[in-house]
């Protein structure tokens, strides 16, 4: 499409810090649970590409990334590279932060990086909802303002969707001119299975609070639609770290794995539009973080 239609379309990367709010801006953006959200840091391990389609304005096509971070294993080297390598295919990037009068070394260094990019950067200081006083904002806008020159800066709440809409404006505002990338009503180039094995991991970090931080994966081994009623059998595996791990997960008398499927099956019944008859499973993979093979066999491929 040419200028003349007004129509506009491009790439979008929401970065930062872990445990800033990107997925959950994501899902307020598209107004659907795409990206699982947990108050635990390092919650998204894949770039998760998103699609908003406002047929009077364009398309804007979300790539969600990882948090950058300072890797510990080659899960972390590989989240960290899915996060800077999403930088060189994006038309705009917004950068997350949280309200704050200090910006440390890990704003510096995505600071540094995006120094690197040329591309227009949109602050996003989120969570303001949790601001006791709405005049420190200020204080905030110019703690950021001396370690990068933004594009724009506004602040928002992902969570409550304040300001959301203006951040959509905004990205509108400098998104090139161009034709539709996807049907207006695609919403996710996400498989299925993937998005059904998140919703069971995000269950299980929900349910298992502290206990089991970041050693764990979900891998969905079937799933099938029933031919004669609308029912999807899915079994699916949870693979941790440690035998004591697996203990944990399972609970007494199974009660903590029951839990987990129980939320998880809620989620999926939404997500595919029918009933589900879910099984799960609980594996002992030691270092399975620090595995090529099983980092691959759980859909973590390095960047090319």
């Amino acid at each position: 499409m040419d200028n003349s239609t007004g129509f506009k379309s491009g790439f979008v990367t929401i970065i930062g810090r872990p445990n800033v709010g990107k997925s959950t801006l994501m899902n307020q953006i598209i107004g659907q649970k795409i990206a699982i959200t947990s108050n635990k840091p390092q919650t998204t391990r894949n770039r998760i590409q998103t699609v908003y389609t406002d047929m009077d304005r364009g398309q804007i096509v979300f790539l969600d990334t990882p948090g950058i971070h300072k890797a510990k294993n080659k899960l972390g080297r590989y989240m960290v590279s899915a996060a800077e390598h999403t930088l060189k295919d994006v038309d705009v990037i917004l950068w997350l932060v949280e309200p704050s009068a200090f910006a440390g070394a890990g704003e510096r260094h995505i600071a540094e990086i995006l120094g690197r990019v040329k591309l227009p950067v949109i602050l996003v200081i989120n969570k303001i909802d949790t601001l006791a006083r709405k005049d420190e904002l200020l204080r905030f806008i110019d703690t950021y303002r001396q370690i990068y020159e933004f594009d724009e800066i506004i602040p928002a709440s992902a969570l409550k969707g304040e300001n959301v809409p203006k951040i959509v404006d905004l990205i509108y505002k400098y998104l090139p001119y161009g034709p539709m990338f996807y049907d207006e009503d695609t919403v996710t180039d996400q498989p299925q299975r993937q998005i059904v094995a998140e919703i069971v991991r995000e269950k299980a970090l929900h349910a298992l609070d502290e206990e089991v931080p970041h050693g764990i994966a979900v891998s969905v081994d079937r799933m099938k639609q029933r031919k004669d009623r609308n029912i999807t059998d899915i079994e699916a595996t949870i693979i941790c770290e440690r035998d004591s791990h697996k203990g944990i997960i399972i609970g007494k008398g199974g009660a903590m794995l029951k839990k987990i499927g129980s939320n998880a099956r809620f989620e999926i019944e939404k997500l595919l539009e029918g009933q589900i008859n879910l099984r799960l499973w609980v594996k002992v993979k030691k270092n399975w973080r620090d595995s090529d093979a099983m980092l691959k066999n759980f859909g973590y491929k390095e960047q090319d």
